[in-house]
């Protein structure tokens, strides 16, 4: 008879002892034999001393590392088979922690997602970044994904352990995990959710425009890592129906063939032959995430 899986709550903080001070009291209530962590990164408040007034654990950073970096701490320091990672501001309900882990053991998922319904998002201008967000990295993964930046979810903490090193100690872990997984065919599920509003006295740290740009990359950098031809093939694509295009307007209309022409189309070469490239580049980090 297989025993039941141990469970770790991760919690990155950075000056948020207002939402600790009434969330850490509560997942101690809801989930007594779990073990909970709060990782500091180098906060000047109170964030400390609120987790130790509430006997929890926690994991000090000298100095501010980033999210992403605190997550790598959290996962180190972890002890559960499965780690729960949510936000220490008050926003996710600990309820939903075991609707994610009861799921993800009935349907045996490696990964359970919260998804935040789009009117829990604080402005137009998220929402729609997110919606363009979702929809990019679902065409690079070839998976319907419902919320990429959600940092709500839980995981089975040997696999996550796999792809810690492709994680950036930035705001986009979320990013990062959650197309590594799709992209390496392990399965991730979701469970839709309600984001509260922050506690008073926290904020956020995400810049629309500046992390907006870095999502991006990491969507691209990740297709690219996991699935080059996604990324590649509709590039080269493009490119030579473009210089056809071209060189039949200019054949039509003056009977010639253009530079233009050319360099189009013998761009879309190069780019269709460094796509294959990657892909073989690809298959050999396939071969070393499988053990």
């Amino acid at each position: 008879m297989s025993r039941e899986p141990s469970i770790s709550i991760v919690l990155p903080a950075f000056n948020e002892e207002k939402g600790l001070d009434s969330l850490l009291p509560e997942l101690k209530l809801l989930y007594p034999t779990y073990e909970i962590l709060v990782i500091d990164d180098g906060s000047t408040d109170l964030t400390k001393s609120t987790c130790n007034k509430n006997k929890v654990k926690v994991i000090s950073h000298p100095y501010t590392m980033g999210n992403g970096a605190a997550i790598k701490s959290g996962v180190r320091h972890a002890s559960g088979d499965l780690i729960v990672f949510m936000d220490a501001d008050g926003q996710h309900d600990p309820a939903d922690v075991q609707y994610l882990t009861e799921k993800l053991l009935a349907e045996n998922y490696d990964m359970v997602v919260g998804a935040r319904v789009l009117s829990t998002h604080s402005s137009l201008i998220k929402r729609t970044a997110n919606w363009f967000y979702n929809r990019l990295a679902s065409m690079m993964t070839g998976h319907e994904i419902l919320d990429l930046t959600s940092g709500f979810r839980v995981v089975k903490a040997k696999i996550f352990r796999k792809f810690l090193y492709l994680l950036p100690n930035g705001f986009s872990y979320p990013t990062t995990s959650t197309m590594a997984f799709f992209r390496s065919s392990h399965p991730v599920g979701y469970i839709t959710i309600h984001a509260g509003k922050r506690a008073k006295g926290t904020h956020s740290n995400i810049k629309i425009l500046k992390d907006g740009v870095r999502f991006f990359i990491i969507i691209l950098k990740i297709g690219a890592l996991f699935s080059p031809m996604r990324l590649f093939l509709p590039i080269s694509a493009t490119l030579f129906l473009t210089g056809i295009t071209y060189y039949g307007y200019t054949y039509l209309f003056y009977s010639r063939f253009t530079n233009m022409s050319a360099l189009l189309i013998i761009s879309s070469l190069m780019v269709f032959l460094i796509g294959i490239l990657s892909e073989q580049i690809s298959s050999l980090h396939y071969r070393d995430s499988s053990h």
